[in-house]
């Protein structure tokens, strides 16, 4: 790939990833102050304070020292000014769509500038038609990120993508596709406590993945005796499973035990617990955090909300839920964490976390007769909320989607089968839906926003409620099993 430029060769030698540290910042006017860009004949102006908390490229600028740290006036040579116009829309929290020049020229700002948000945006829009345009246009400006996440895209749709990769991409890229492990579809029973009385290798306590070559169930590994999934917490965060909360006996005790696993070498690790107990919440992973939304303690729900950072091994309290939720339906797309809460009569309003804010905004509202969101996936920029059919038919559900874009609804026509809960356990796998129950697998294919039928895989052969992830397992893993 190639290297970037002088310029960004700059941000990576003086910027470090935070706003603080400018002696220039400490001068009357600063935050407040507007600096014109110069880009070819397009002139932009933007308060300095912006521009350095949201690009390394001028964050290192104005910890250099540099001459340009006094103008009012600064011209670019790179990028052009389209990606800047681009990433200045994404930066004040716009969801620009883009085409095909569109997204060359994001990709040669936020390589240039190192624009971090703007590259969370372009793998936010990663999908079957632009995943090689990304990842081709990524590794030639060196956007490593992108580049990695567009890669590992195609890798979980290679069946699909394959004749076309080895058509358009040089060899040395549809190598690095090839050398990724693709996601594998995990389910562990959502119904299992602490097992100190029980064999370690009981068969309800085993975490398995479908092995589609052979269409069959395998053991991953076996749960930590201490380890309950029973009304926990359970998502992947950066390829690893963790296990938050949960309850164990008839009198549903608080589980203190948290757990982590790790694929690459196929171990368990203890973690620290919440500051507050609870189970029957919600738990999300985005941006090396992990979210612990709501739940119950003591059979009272909650708002308290929890982030555990994985770097540092500590949980802290965030801005609480609007009110009380337990086991409320949450999911995450592009970097960004909705929930949908029940608000009687008959209305489900997903609320989005703002990070930088600390605080949780209304985003929508559904109001559907004697009907609520009970399960909520995100896929790039829609949310589809599934919900039970008229007069609490949970075997037919109902699915209406939320595009964050343009902020309307709409409804997948039909009903949707539901049986066992199997739409409650949906995954997202590049631009398809697995879901799952005791008697099948079934794959849907996200076709603009419908969602359509695609095949049938073998069911999970556990009875009860099931928690399904997906996870990239290792070459060594795939061997042995």
């Amino acid at each position: 790939m190639s290297a970037h430029s002088s310029e960004s060769e700059k941000s990576n030698h003086y910027g470090d990833g935070d706003s603080g540290g400018y002696q220039i910042c400490s001068a009357s006017g600063f935050l407040s102050a507007k600096l014109t860009i110069v880009i070819g004949d397009t002139h932009f102006s933007e308060e300095k304070m912006f521009l350095v908390q949201n690009c390394d490229y001028f964050r290192a600028l104005y910890r250099s020292g540099m001459k340009e740290c006094n103008q009012d006036q600064i011209h670019l040579q790179c990028p052009r000014a389209r990606g800047f116009f681009i990433a200045l829309a994404v930066l004040r929290g716009e969801l620009p769509a883009l085409g095909e020049d569109d997204i060359v020229e994001a990709i040669e700002c936020a390589a240039y500038l190192q624009v971090t948000p703007l590259t969370k945006y372009l793998i936010g829009l990663i999908d079957a038609d632009n995943c090689l345009l990304l990842y081709h246009t990524a590794a030639t400006f060196g956007l490593i990120d992108l580049y990695h996440a567009a890669a590992l895209f195609i890798r979980d749709m290679y069946g699909d993508l394959k004749a076309e990769v080895q058509k358009t991409l040089p060899s040395e890229l549809t190598s690095y596709i090839e050398s990724l492990a693709p996601s594998v579809f995990v389910a562990v029973g959502a119904h299992v406590t602490c097992g100190v009385d029980k064999s370690i290798h009981a068969a309800s306590r085993t975490v398995c993945y479908l092995d589609e070559t052979v269409n069959s169930w395998k053991v991953l590994t076996d749960l930590p005796l201490e380890a309950s999934t029973s009304m926990a917490g359970v998502t992947v965060l950066d390829n690893k499973l963790y296990i938050i909360g949960g309850v164990h006996g008839v009198h549903k005790q608080a589980v203190e035990a948290c757990f982590c696993y790790n694929v690459e070498n196929s171990s368990w690790t203890r973690i620290a617990h919440p500051a507050q107990l609870r189970y029957n919440l919600s738990l999300v992973g985005v941006d090396g955090c992990l979210y612990a939304i709501g739940g119950e303690y003591e059979r009272t729900m909650m708002s308290s909300v929890e982030i555990y950072n994985v770097k540092s091994g500590k949980w802290t309290f965030a801005a609480h839920l609007p009110r009380p939720a337990a086991g409320a339906a949450c999911t995450k797309t592009m970097s960004r964490i909705f929930v949908c809460l029940w608000r009687p009569m008959e209305t489900s309003e997903i609320y989005e976390y703002i990070s930088g804010k600390d605080e949780w905004r209304l985003v929508t509202v559904l109001i559907r007769r004697q009907s609520y969101g009970h399960c909520i996936v995100g896929h790039r920029d829609n949310l589809y909320v599934m919900r039970n059919g008229p007069s609490d038919d949970f075997l037919r559900c109902l699915m209406d989607c939320y595009n964050l874009n343009s902020g309307q609804w709409s409804s997948l026509p039909g009903h949707f089968a539901n049986s066992k809960g199997s739409l409650f356990t949906a995954v997202v796998k590049g631009d398809s839906v697995f879901t799952l129950n005791r008697s099948m697998t079934l794959e849907y294919r996200i076709e603009g926003k419908i969602w359509k039928p695609r095949r049938q895989i073998k069911g999970f052969p556990r009875s009860g409620s099931v928690w399904t992830f997906l996870l990239r397992l290792p070459d060594t893993h795939m061997v042995q099993h």
